[in-house]
């Protein structure tokens, strides 16, 4: 891996301001509004309260939302021509993406870094292992999430894409169980959705899998739900990486 060029990238991300506030600020801003001051902040959940359930929710939000468009945008680079310009220099396919990796798993530490020093400073409470675990949880999980993001940069090849995918995600934050709790028949249907798998497994150092309407979620269940999203994801980016090689 090229350090001198995983810095030029970095520094090129990190200066599109707009990306950076969808990314970090915005989750942070979720957390204060729906986690920080509400009036049940301080109530009991499992091994810590209510402040903190939303805390790692949010910053779950933030963590994929960078690897998606890290994820989409490579891809998008790559099928319109920046592979070929990489292809005459020294650059291994191997070293590109592992810089992609570092890259995606860096911005995605920023959202989860904000979001707890906030909860920390807001009266998010909690045992030291739920905070720890979750918070490598966060970060790991959201790796999923880049293969999402190849998918559908592969699949339609625009910038404009990538960012239809990130909002999308705003549908799956929901359906996850990270903005609202839901319960009943939407709350068995979310359970199948590819955020929910991610989040749970996330809160579980916290919920011990104990949801708001008093439901329990076995620990198999977020780790099968992730699995699969993640064989999904990575399966149809395979599919659409060799579709486009047979159209070249």
């Amino acid at each position: 891996m090229n350090a001198t060029f995983t810095l030029l990238e970095m520094r090129r991300i990190t200066r599109d301001w707009s990306a950076m506030f969808f990314t970090a600020g915005l989750p942070a801003f979720f957390y204060l509004i729906f986690g920080a001051t509400v009036d049940a902040k301080g109530q009991d959940i499992g091994n810590g309260n209510v402040a903190m359930y939303v805390m790692i929710s949010m910053a779950a939000y933030g963590a994929v939302t960078a690897t998606t468009s890290i994820g989409g945008n490579a891809a998008v680079e790559r099928v319109q021509g920046w592979g070929r310009q990489l292809g005459l220099t020294p650059l291994a396919d191997s070293s590109y993406i592992a810089m992609k990796a570092v890259i995606a798993m860096t911005v995605a530490a920023v959202p989860v870094l904000i979001t707890y020093l906030l909860g920390a400073a807001t009266g998010a409470r909690g045992s030291a292992s739920a905070w720890a675990v979750s918070a490598l949880l966060t970060l790991a999980g959201s790796a999923v999430f880049a293969l999402y993001g190849l998918v559908i940069g592969t699949a339609f090849r625009s910038e404009a894409s990538v960012g239809a995918a990130a909002g999308t995600l705003v549908i799956f934050a929901f359906l996850g169980n990270l903005f609202i709790p839901l319960s009943g028949a939407l709350l068995t249907f979310a359970k199948f959705t590819p955020l929910y798998g991610y989040a749970a497994l996330a809160r579980y150092p916290l919920t011990e899998g104990y949801l708001p309407d008093g439901t329990q979620d076995p620990l198999w269940l977020p780790i099968a739900n992730v699995v699969v999203w993640a064989l999904v994801f990575g399966g149809l980016a395979t599919w659409f990486v060799r579709r486009g090689r047979e159209r070249q």
